[in-house]
């Protein structure tokens, strides 16, 4: 076994917690390579003897530094140095295209030491419960994309705050400590009064709300508080089967498979984006970019999105973000 090699500075000064200066001094000397991977510490009785600290300050302070992925234990054989990789959970939804643009923004931003496990758990409450597996205790860190679901906001709240990134919406008045979230009410509002001059030349607005997806509902109720304020006839669409375009009329759609089932009446019909049809979408994509003579978009930045959630990882500054939400108009509307 390696000799203790750390330094505890002030121990018996009433600052912070004695633990935490443990744990603080055996930071200090793994960032500075006095100690290894794989190099063995003192069990926690030999370290109380050493240092003349209680078991119970010591037992806290080792506890903290394998919650933080600093040290591991084996049965029978003690404690050593973990490899400086860390391992962490991104439980999203899906894996849509703009969702991919936050994911490679996301992963270009990380340090080579950690181990990103991605999961995904397409709204079902059974894999996002074994997903985040939380009786392993083997994720340094927790980035999760949650849903409307009493059971999700349970099992959420069981994680430690500071290991976790509630991303994308909010789940309850109750905010945790780290969130980086779209604004889907007062942030779409916004948009929608930018594209007011837009949407006056259409008869009615269409918000379509197709029976599967799971935006939040938190936009429709925006919606109809832009249309009712400017005396706007709208009609929100839930129905996908019975869906059917028409001339004259402007569309809001939040799901790319009725957004690609409204481009393929539009050629079936001949209609023209932009005169005959007013089209805006949620969330860019590269492929909005180029289809017809591009589409116009709500969406955050999701390079920015990506960035900002590999911020979390390397900080332990808290996060409390709204992304700002953005209209780019172009020809479909």
């Amino acid at each position: 076994m390696v000799e203790s090699l750390i330094k505890i500075k002030n121990i018996e000064s009433n600052d912070i917690p004695k633990y935490k200066k443990v744990f603080n001094a055996f930071k200090e000397s793994i960032e500075t390579s006095n100690y290894k991977a794989g190099d063995s510490i003192p069990s926690i009785n030999e370290f109380s003897k050493d240092y003349k600290i209680s078991r119970d300050t010591v037992y806290k302070a080792y506890t903290l530094l394998k919650n933080e992925g600093l040290i591991k234990s084996t049965p029978n054989k003690g404690y050593y140095i973990n490899d400086n990789k860390i391992k962490v959970l991104l439980l999203i939804s899906t894996f849509k295209a703009y969702k991919e643009v936050m994911y490679h923004s996301f992963m270009k931003n990380l340090p080579d030491n950690v181990i990103i496990d991605l999961q995904f758990h397409h709204y079902s409450v059974k894999n996002f419960k074994n997903m985040l597996d939380l009786d392993s205790g083997e994720y340094y860190k927790y980035i999760v994309m949650g849903f409307n679901h009493p059971e999700v906001l349970k099992a959420i709240q069981k994680i430690d705050d500071k290991r976790l990134l509630l991303i994308d919406w909010d789940l309850s008045s109750k905010k945790p400590a780290n969130f980086l979230l779209q604004d889907f009410g007062k942030g779409f509002y916004k948009c929608l009064e930018n594209a007011l001059h837009l949407f006056k030349k259409y008869n009615t607005i269409n918000f379509i709300y197709p029976e599967y997806t799971f935006h939040p509902w938190e936009s429709v109720v925006y919606f109809k508080k832009f249309c009712a304020k400017h005396n706007l006839n709208y009609k929100v669409i839930k129905n996908s089967k019975e869906f059917k375009i028409k001339k004259g009329h402007a569309y809001i759609s939040v799901n790319d498979r009725m957004l690609y089932e409204l481009l393929d009446q539009c050629i079936m019909y001949n209609f023209s984006l932009g005169k005959d049809v007013g089209v805006l979408s949620y969330n860019e994509t590269p492929i909005k970019r180029l289809t017809y003579k591009g589409i116009s978009v709500v969406s955050v930045d999701f390079k920015e999105f990506g960035a900002k959630a590999a911020e979390f990882i390397t900080s332990d500054n808290q996060i409390h973000t709204y992304l700002p939400t953005s209209l780019i108009i172009r020809e479909s509307l």
